[in-house]
C-alpha cells in the first residue's frame, strides 16, 4: 500500500481569495460572512467571494461558458498545482476528482429566466456535477482517472477521500482533489430557507445555545495529493499525510442524522489505520451550527472521544457546501504543519447539549492526528484522519 501525502492546496473562500489568506482570516478569527438584499424580499446573510477574479486563471470565453462553481474550482486546482510546484510535471498517472453539491444551479436558474431566448448550447455540459473535474483535466491536459462527485455536503470530502484510495492501492501517483460550490441563488437560498437549516440574520455559530441554521456561502478548495515516497525524492513540502478515509451512511433518514451513526464512521475510520482514540489531538467539525446536526455530532464525538479538542470552520466561512469539506481537511492539514489551531467563532453559550472542548482562541500548540468529519443529508457520512510525516 502507497502512503498519500498533500502537497499543494488553493483555495478561494469568503475568508480570501488564496488558501493563505483563508487560513490567516480563519487564526485570526475574522468572519467572512455579509448581510445582503439583492436576491430576497428580505435581507440575509451569505458568505461571498470578494474581489475575485476568474480572468487570472482562464479566458474570458472560458468565463461564459462555465458556471461560476467550475470557475472556482479551476482557478483553486491552479493554485494548488502551482503550491505543490507541480505546473511542468503533471502526467497521465495524474487524475482528478472533483465534488460538488449543487453543481451548475446558477446557470440553470439564470437560464430559466430567460424565457425568450434559447438556452445556450454550452448550458448542458456547463452545468453537470462532472464538467469541474473534466475541464481541470482538460487545461491540464490529462488523459487519466476523472470523476466528479456529488455525495450533498460531504462532496469535498468525498473526493478527496477516493483521491486517497486511488494513490493508495496505486491506480494514480498524484490526484488533483477537492470540492466547489456556487449556490447563492433563489433556488438555493428559498430551498434552504424552507427546510428550517439556514439562518437568515443570525451568524454561524456552531454548538451556541442560540444558533438557528448555517450561512449559505460560496467557493472552492482544491488539494494536489501525491504518493508520499514520490513527494519526498523531489524535496516536495509536505502538508501533513492522509492515513485513514470512511465513507458510509445512516441507512437512517433523508435530513435527521443518527448518533451511532456517525460515531461509528469515526470509529471506523480510526481503526482504519489503527489508531486509538487517545491519539487524536483535533477534531475539524462538520459543525454546520444547525440545532440537530450540531447537537448528534457532538453526542457522536462525546460518545467517541470525550474530551478531545474541537474546531468549526464554518462559524468564519459559514457553509460553502462541497468546498467545505475539502477546506475544513486543508485546515486540519494546516494545524499539523504549524501546529496552530484556528478558533471556532460568535459563540457565546455553549449549548449544554454539545458539551464539548470546543476551542474559542486561537492555540498554539503541536498536533500530530487529526480528524476532519463532514456529513451531509441523507446521512452521508465522510470522515479524514489525518497526522504529520512520519
Amino acid at each position: 500500500m502507497n502512503r498519500v501525502a498533500i502537497t499543494g492546496i488553493g483555495a478561494l473562500t469568503p475568508l480570501g481569495n488564496t488558501f493563505k489568506e483563508s487560513w490567516q482570516g480563519l487564526l485570526d478569527g475574522r468572519g467572512g460572512i455579509d448581510i445582503y438584499n439583492d436576491i430576497l424580499e428580505t435581507p440575509y446573510l451569505s458568505g461571498r467571494l470578494k474581489d475575485y477574479d476568474p480572468l487570472k486563471f482562464m479566458s474570458f470565453k472560458e468565463v461564459q461558458r462555465l458556471d461560476p462553481f467550475a470557475r472556482y474550482a479551476l482557478s483553486a486546482a491552479h493554485m494548488a498545482v502551482d503550491d505543490a510546484s507541480l505546473n511542468s510535471k503533471l502526467d497521465n498517472h495524474t487524475a482528478v476528482i472533483i465534488g460538488s453539491s449543487r453543481g451548475g444551479i446558477m446557470s440553470m436558474e439564470r437560464s430559466s429566466k430567460n424565457d425568450s431566448k434559447r438556452p445556450s448550447p454550452y448550458l448542458m455540459p456547463a452545468t453537470t456535477i462532472s464538467v469541474a473535474a473534466s475541464y481541470i483535466a482538460q487545461t491540464f491536459k490529462l488523459t487519466s482517472h476523472c470523476l466528479g462527485i456529488s455525495n450533498a455536503c460531504s462532496s469535498g470530502a468525498n473526493a478527496v477521500g477516493e483521491a486517497y484510495r486511488l494513490i493508495k492501492h496505486g491506480y494514480a501517483s498524484s490526484v488533483i482533489c477537492g470540492g466547489a460550490d456556487a449556490p447563492i441563488c433563489r433556488v438555493c437560498l428559498m430551498g434552504y430557507k424552507s427546510s428550517h437549516v439556514m439562518s437568515m440574520t443570525k451568524p454561524s455559530k456552531p454548538f451556541d445555545s442560540y444558533r438557528d441554521g448555517f450561512i449559505l456561502s460560496e467557493g472552492a478548495c482544491v488539494m494536489m495529493l501525491e504518493e508520499l515516497e514520490q513527494a519526498q525524492s523531489r524535496g516536495a513540502r509536505i502538508y501533513a499525510e492522509i492515513i485513514g478515509y470512511v465513507n458510509s451512511t445512516d441507512g437512517f433518514d433523508p435530513v435527521k442524522p443518527d448518533i451511532n451513526a456517525q460515531a461509528k464512521s469515526m470509529k471506523t475510520a480510526l481503526m482504519s489505520c489503527g489508531l486509538a482514540t487517545h491519539d487524536i489531538d483535533l477534531i475539524n467539525a462538520h459543525a454546520a451550527s444547525t440545532k440537530i446536526g450540531d447537537q448528534t455530532e457532538a453526542s457522536a464525538i462525546n460518545q467517541v472521544f470525550g474530551a478531545v479538542r474541537v474546531t468549526a470552520n464554518k462559524s468564519a466561512t459559514g457553509h460553502m457546501l462541497a468546498a467545505s469539506g475539502a477546506f475544513e481537511i486543508a485546515s486540519s492539514a494546516s494545524s499539523i504543519k504549524y501546529s496552530l489551531i484556528p478558533p471556532t467563532i460568535n459563540i457565546k453559550n455553549i449549548d449544554p447539549k454539545c458539551d464539548i472542548n470546543v476551542i474559542l482562541r486561537r492555540i498554539s500548540t503541536p498536533v500530530k492526528t487529526a480528524i476532519s468529519n463532514s456529513f451531509g443529508f441523507g446521512g452521508l457520512n465522510a470522515v479524514i484522519v489525518l497526522t504529520n510525516e512520519v
